[in-house]
């Protein structure tokens, strides 16, 4: 694996950066893709916008791109005695809240750690042993006494709370971390920047870290008008289907190589989702089997990534979803494999190098 590569990763997956709250994230995107693009500038709302100047600056154009921020929650209310209220950020799964370890993050920059709080098992009653406690039950003790000592250390309504970071490595070259949603696809973002630098591609790159997809899958989007691409690569997470309680075939598995977004659709609220067009598809699988990697396909409901919205830029963007797979996702902690992310790092690399004109505007022809 490259050491960059294995190195951004980690120092990616320890840095909080809650949605909304990407500062931290930005300035360590700017500081790694910077040494490897031809321009970069950052958007009123965060986004990191690069460019890679192509050979032909007259060919179609193409923008990768990650999201920096994470999911989590952010504070609603201090009580008297020093308990902190809570909202989500994002898709927080309540029923693994209750006991995490936490930390927050106030406008100091100092993080206070905190764990949220449960009801000692010897004081549950039978008829509560089974019950998800939802988010307005649920509170942080940061060991304060009272509002005032909360409030001396900046804490306030509004401050983030995340999942405590961490980053372990596993067995078989695998790894658990918080937030692999979605700092691998920067770190591959970076490795990409590096590669391309060293060798120029025939069409401009656009390399984008970007804000607030956890929040409302909208940050990629407003980077996509500035720049107004041919055609887009989301790179983002997929949920692993290969444990023990999950009945569906087991057919994204950890370890089996990068994964190709055949489909998604969120099916609640947004009522969106991707189906990629058929000239980045037939892209993505003939580098694929030029780079002898294995390419997994999943078409999944209740998945979304921010290529839902980048696709209905301008006159329409030609998207398609690239994915590695992880287990536990949107938890405090996923499991993914190093293997996976090196490889979907060079397949999108290859891709790149493979995209044309005629990529896109093969559907169209007689």
């Amino acid at each position: 694996m490259s050491n960059d590569l294995f190195q951004n990763l980690r120092n990616y997956c320890l840095t909080p950066a809650l949605a909304g709250f990407e500062d931290q994230m930005i300035k360590a995107m700017v500081r790694d893709l910077r040494p490897y693009v031809d321009s970069l500038n950052i958007d009123v709302l965060g986004n990191v916008i690069t460019k890679i100047d192509g050979k032909d600056p007259k060919s179609k154009s193409i923008m990768v791109f990650a999201h920096m921020d994470s999911l989590g929650l952010i504070v609603k209310g201090i009580a008297q005695d020093g308990f902190i209220k809570l909202e989500r950020v994002g898709g927080v799964p309540e029923r693994i809240l209750a006991g995490a370890k936490v930390v927050l993050q106030p406008s100091t920059g100092d993080l206070i750690s905190g764990v949220i709080g449960i009801v000692s098992h010897h004081l549950t009653p039978p008829e509560d042993k089974y019950i998800v406690k939802p988010i307005s039950e649920l509170y942080v003790d940061i060991g304060a006494t009272n509002i005032q000592e909360v409030q001396s250390l900046g804490i306030k309504i509004g401050t983030p709370v995340l999942y405590q970071p961490s980053y372990e490595n596993l067995q078989n070259g695998r790894i658990a971390a918080t937030s692999l949603d979605d700092r691998g696809g920067c770190a591959i973002l970076v490795e990409l920047a590096k590669v391309l630098s060293a060798k120029k591609p025939n069409s401009n790159v656009f390399l984008v870290a970007t804000v607030q997809e956890e929040f409302n899958l909208r940050g990629a989007m407003v980077a996509a008008q500035q720049i107004m691409p041919d055609a887009a690569i989301s790179l983002d997470l997929v949920a692993a289907t290969d444990t023990p309680d999950i009945n569906n075939g087991a057919s994204v598995r950890v370890g089996m190589g990068p994964v190709l977004g055949t489909y998604s659709f969120h099916g609640r609220g947004t009522l969106n989702g991707l189906i990629p067009h058929p000239g980045m598809v037939k892209l993505v699988e003939d580098s694929a089997q030029r780079k002898k990697i294995n390419l997994q396909r999943h078409a999944t409901v209740g998945l979304l990534t921010d290529a839902s919205y980048v696709q209905l830029v301008g006159k329409g963007v030609a998207c398609v979803d690239l994915a590695w797979p992880t287990r536990y996702t949107h938890s405090g902690v996923e499991v993914s494999s190093l293997q996976d992310l090196e490889d979907l790092s060079h397949l999108v690399a290859d891709v790149v190098y493979s995209f044309s004109d005629n990529t896109i505007d093969s559907r169209f022809q007689d």
